[in-house]
């Protein structure tokens, strides 16, 4: 049976994006797929889904194209940009090289957000995905035409979380 490759978006401002996303990979992971993810504006190696990734034996990659910061505000830097472009280079050649069942383009959607990539250009790489790959786009502020252009939208709304509190990120909730 020929494979329907999806996309999927997971946006809002509520947490348990990625981890949305990371969960759809291993459970493609456990029907056999090769995954690839990509996280954009991100640069840290010290999180747990990295460290996890490191111990097991599974056809998943993960490539990271941000630096070791986190975004506070919108001020981002060319080399953000330089590595934002090179991630949806690295998409671009994935999607060629007909490797992978199922690409996560994790918080992708913020780096249009903040100006690293431009909206044209993600939706013109997108519309070349070939039809049996699955897609996932993670972040915060979806624009509605990255949502036309998903099959499953799934937004996740913050009502109570303890940074609110002042309880600063938990090892294994956060990263």
């Amino acid at each position: 049976m020929k494979r329907n490759g999806l996309v999927l978006i997971h946006t809002g401002s509520g947490k348990g994006k990625t981890t949305a996303a990371f969960g759809l990979a291993l459970r493609a992971l456990g029907q056999g797929f090769n995954v690839l993810i990509l996280q954009f504006m991100k640069g840290r190696a010290n999180i747990g889904e990295i460290k996890a990734l490191s111990r097991i034996d599974l056809p998943v990659e993960l490539k990271q194209f941000g630096r070791d910061v986190f975004f506070k505000s919108r001020t981002c830097e060319l080399i953000d940009i330089y590595l934002a472009t090179k991630g949806l280079a690295a998409f671009l050649e994935a999607m060629a090289g007909g490797r992978y069942d199922l690409v996560i383009l994790d918080e992708i959607i913020m780096a249009i957000d903040f100006g690293l990539l431009k909206l044209e250009e993600v939706k013109e790489a997108i519309a070349q995905k070939p039809p049996e790959l699955h897609l996932i786009l993670t972040g915060r502020n979806a624009p509605a035409e990255l949502i036309e252009m998903a099959d499953l939208v799934t937004e996740m709304r913050e009502i109570k979380h303890p940074y609110s509190q002042g309880v600063t990120a938990q090892k294994g909730i956060e990263y």
